[in-house]
């Protein structure tokens, strides 16, 4: 087995055990049994086994923003109220395809900077672009709930998903359509919006580099057609 891929199955490890507990500790002889290699192999491979969870977030960061921008290129999705619908379906569909992603992602998505940037990426950007064009009825000094709405949003409705409660099409649709209207799209338009078909995401390649750019979150360029 190359480095590479023993690093990922240490990463994919950590993942697993970090998902499962409420603090983000493990030790060497739990990563080691957990990843099926010698605790040398994990010494070897691990740096410093406290600062592996934040290279974990990272490199989750890192795979859903090339996700992001490979199947949601800039344009021709260029609505704003597209954009943020598409993204927050999208986080909730791969919370339900991988569930250990996202019990992860629930669990120290609102308490981590770096889960808290997947979750809301550019929001910012999109929002202001939402409130220029008339498209939605919100102040920009209002902007920092929003995007606090943002996330308790999505993060609700994954947990919603996990424990069985919603399907990601019903959880992501309603949530989705719920922010749109409390950003003041019409009832009808946002319901329009989060009914289509998302594109399905590439296959995950490099999962070993570090993150290279800010990421994208549900406001920036998660669109649907």
């Amino acid at each position: 087995m190359d480095m590479v891929a023993v690093q990922d199955r240490i990463h994919e490890a950590a993942l697993r055990l970090y998902a499962e507990r409420s603090t983000p500790k493990v030790t060497v002889s739990e990563l080691a049994e957990a990843a099926g290699v010698a605790r040398g192999t994990v010494y070897h491979h691990v740096g410093d086994i406290d600062a592996l969870f934040e290279d974990v977030a990272e490199r989750l960061v890192a795979e859903m923003d090339a996700q992001i921008a490979e199947v949601f290129p800039p344009t021709p999705w260029d609505d704003p109220a597209l954009r943020i619908a598409g993204g927050i379906r999208f986080y909730i569909r791969r919370a339900q395809e991988n569930p250990v992603w996202g019990r992860f992602l629930a669990r120290y998505g609102a308490s981590t900077p770096t889960l808290r940037a997947v979750l809301t990426g550019r929001a910012r950007t999109d929002l202001l672009r939402g409130i220029e064009l008339g498209r939605f009825q919100v102040r920009p000094d209002q902007i920092p709930s929003a995007i606090a709405a943002l996330t308790g949003g999505v993060i609700a409705a994954i947990s919603l998903v996990l424990d069985g409660y919603a399907t990601w099409r019903d959880a992501g649709a309603d949530t989705a359509e719920l922010y749109l209207n409390a950003l003041g799209v019409p009832a009808d338009v946002a319901q329009s919006l989060v009914r289509n078909e998302l594109p399905n995401p590439p296959p995950v390649t490099g999962r070993s580099k570090r993150r290279p750019s800010p990421p994208r979150g549900p406001g920036d360029d998660a669109d649907v057609r």
